[in-house]
């Protein structure tokens, strides 16, 4: 398990205790409490000067080739397939979108091709760093082009031209010649001046904007150094294994090391790399940009603004870590981020957020607890709902010998006894967005809904297989449990989830979950530190929460997009799999029930107007993200953005009028409600949405539809019912 310090003594490796992936797809950290480091790029003419490798670097290229070979969990030998996927994903890492580099220098690396898994065997770098330097001469070369055609002024550029922009070349050829770059970089430029003329700039402000970019890209690119080639080298290498397999250098190395402490301070948000973007992964529960409200998975950053700054500075094509060291601040301070909405149609639609940054309080990511009043018939029933956004302990507290220290397990047991104490019928758990957390505390978890037994399986590189268990012979709740999950419940959440499910403890609701089932240890280096896979987690019913993560026993869509978001959309992501099953109870067989349960729902949700309101939304979003290219003709650009605008504006109305509110008279006005009414609803039936309300009804189904389900019910005896 990853090894997280005396204040993170088990992680069960969640996507937020493994946010620093400095990889090609896969490159994430959280946001803590730094100086900020970076101001916007003024003009600089100055060469890149090729980088050379250190002794150090080569020392510690040995002991990560070592290191991946022989305790990595995936067994995978250097050799010449390997050295090929490599030369493959450190182009991928360097020019994954194929716009600075030619077909021809493609082709004069290919001599590299085969023989990079045997310098990287013997500390060899050259190689690498020849490729490295060669690609950042090659970056300066297109943004001189771009500063020059933008020096001229955009007002000549043709805009009436039927032409398109690919928006995704990663999985496109590589252009020919230099020739063919220089007309591949004059649509970009297009589509950049384009982009800001629909958010009514004029061309003074776009020809500013858009050099003071790719200025500020050139002096970076002219800065970079021996470590960062390094970095790209190593990181390209070792996420062949897998992408949460990573090196860390010397700098990156401190950051791990004071996120890990939970010093969690900053604006509590999960970053991923993204082509030319940075993209938020997930928010920090109970951090300042989940507490906000309008900062959203799958947004991409395009500026950030201090307090003290007039002009935003745009980070478009910048480093994450770079992009990381600017949003980062003091406590108290705002920060301002522009962002496209993963809703935006194109890239023209942007929205700018203002954070405060804060540290994220433990009692912010606790349970908490709401019910639910249903009626059905002559029948009334009362569900109980507890919100878990992580699964936290305060170990410092626990270490110290704190008798009424904070856990999840704790706070949930405590929410359990009130729920006895009012007499609910039915209990439903809502772990949407929890990333994950404690392992123990997930263990702890299953513990208070079953009597005893294994809770998970963890399996290491030699194949041994240990198990953990609930011991404690007591049972908190005995009565029908609902769980609720969606993409973004990960790591100790599946874990619950799978053991719920496999004891016949209770429904599974929802989305299928994000499937990180692996187990990271950080290993000190030489020079910076690996952090590498060592293990996978096993359900106890055999199967891995690896790459499928949990499957609901009824789905509801989501608008989280699977194909980016979730184990599965990540390179060279580890297999599911499955090892023997160990000896578990069976509480409850829901076969009978499953397809009354799910018809019930399908046919609540066809007269829902909340879910037919998040159907459309879905679609909208589906059928933009099918979209491949754009419009460069001004006029077509302008018809299908107002057409996009006109139907989000459509389905926010709806919704809108749906509460009983008058609507909104444009896109903008909706855009400027959203940037002042941030604060959490006040009324309960918003605070409980509607798939909350919905599992409260699934519950009410349970009980209606056949009486065996007394059996579980909180005046009866779960354990006489194990199988």
């Amino acid at each position: 398990m990853t090894n997280t310090g005396k204040f993170f003594p088990q992680s069960a490796g969640s996507p937020l205790a493994d946010k620093l992936r400095l990889g090609a797809k896969a490159l994430a950290i959280t946001l803590l409490l730094m100086p900020v480091g970076l101001q916007a790029a003024a003009e600089d003419k100055a060469s890149f000067e090729p980088v050379s490798p250190t002794v150090e670097q080569a020392r510690a290229n040995i002991l990560i080739a070592r290191q991946l070979q022989f305790t990595h969990f995936r067994e995978q030998k250097i050799n010449g397939e390997l050295s090929g996927d490599v030369f493959d994903a450190y182009l991928e890492y360097l020019d994954g979108q194929k716009i600075y580099l030619s077909a021809k220098d493609v082709e004069q690396f290919q001599t590299l091709r085969a023989d990079l898994g045997a310098a990287l065997k013997t500390g060899r770098l050259e190689p690498g760093f020849d490729i490295y330097n060669t690609v950042q001469k090659r970056i300066i070369e297109r943004l001189d082009f771009a500063i020059d055609l933008l020096n001229k002024g955009v007002e000549d550029l043709d805009f009436d031209a039927d032409e398109t922009l690919s928006l995704d070349r990663s999985k496109g050829d590589w252009e020919p010649d230099r020739a063919a770059l220089d007309k591949l970089w004059v649509k970009r430029i297009k589509n950049a001046v384009l982009a800001q003329r629909l958010n009514d700039k004029n061309n003074d402000d776009i020809q500013d904007s858009l050099i003071r970019r790719y200025e500020g890209q050139r002096k970076r690119t002219a800065q970079m150094r021996s470590e960062d080639a390094f970095q790209a080298y190593m990181n390209a290498f070792t996420g062949i294994w897998d992408p949460h397999t990573s090196y860390f250098s010397p700098r990156t190395s401190e950051n791990f090391n004071i996120n890990m402490s939970l010093s969690l301070e900053g604006i509590g948000a999960v970053l991923q790399s993204d082509n030319e973007y940075t993209k938020v992964v997930r928010l920090v529960p109970g951090g300042p940009a989940s507490q906000q409200g309008q900062l959203k998975p799958a947004d991409r950053i395009v500026s950030v603004k201090q307090d003290d700054e007039e002009k935003p500075v745009n980070v478009i094509g910048w480093r994450l870590d770079e992009v990381v060291d600017l949003i980062r601040g003091p406590r108290e301070s705002k920060v301002t981020l522009e962002v496209i909405p993963a809703s935006a149609s194109d890239e023209t639609m942007t929205r700018t957020i203002a954070i405060e940054r804060d540290k994220v309080k433990l009692e912010e990511q606790s349970a908490s607890s709401d019910v639910i009043d249903l009626k059905r018939g002559k029948d009334d029933y009362s569900v109980g709902v507890i919100k878990i956004p992580t699964f936290y302990a305060d170990f410092k507290a626990m270490q110290e010998g704190d008798p009424n220290y904070r856990s999840t397990t704790r706070d949930v047991r405590s929410l359990l006894e009130e729920f006895k104490t009012d007499g609910v019928d039915g209990l439903v758990i809502d772990l949407r967005d929890n990333g994950g957390g404690a392992l123990h505390e997930a263990n702890e978890m299953v513990g208070l809904f079953i009597d005893e037994g294994p809770t998970v399986q963890i399996r290491n590189s030699d194949n041994e297989v240990q198990v953990l268990a609930d011991q404690d012979p007591l049972v908190a709740y005995d009565g029908p449990l609902v769980v609720l999950v969606n993409r973004m419940s990960a790591s100790a959440s599946e874990i619950f989830a799978g053991a719920i499910q496999d004891y016949g403890r209770g429904l599974i609701v929802g989305s299928q979950t994000f499937g990180k089932g692996t187990v990271q240890a950080v290993r000190p280096l030489n020079h910076g530190q690996l952090k590498i896979t060592q293990s996978k987690f096993y359900r106890v019913s055999g199967g891995s929460t690896q790459h499928k993560g949990v499957l609901p026993d009824i789905e509801i869509p989501a608008r989280v997009d699977k194909t980016r978001i979730g184990e599965d959309a990540l390179d060279h992501a580890l297999p599911w799999d499955r090892i023997e099953a160990v000896p578990h109870n069976r509480y409850f067989d829901f076969s009978a029930l499953i397809d009354q349960l799910r018809d019930n729902h399908a046919t609540r949700f066809a007269d829902n107007s909340e879910f037919q309101l998040l159907q459309r939304e879905i679609d909208l979003l589906k059928e933009q993200r099918e979209v491949t290219s754009v419009s460069l003709n001004e006029d077509k650009r302008r018809l299908y953005q107002d057409n996009m605008e006109d139907r989000q504006l459509a389905i926010a109305n709806a919704r809108r009028e749906l509460r009983g509110n008058e609507p909104f008279e444009s896109l903008q006005e909706w855009q400027d409600w959203r940037d002042i009414d941030t604060a959490a609803p006040d009324d309960r039936e918003d605070r409980l949405d509607f798939v909350v309300r919905e599992g409260g009804h699934i519950m009410a189904d349970m009980l209606n539809l056949d009486r065996e389900m007394a059996s579980i019910l909180p005046d009866g005896n779960v354990a006489a019912q194990a199988q």
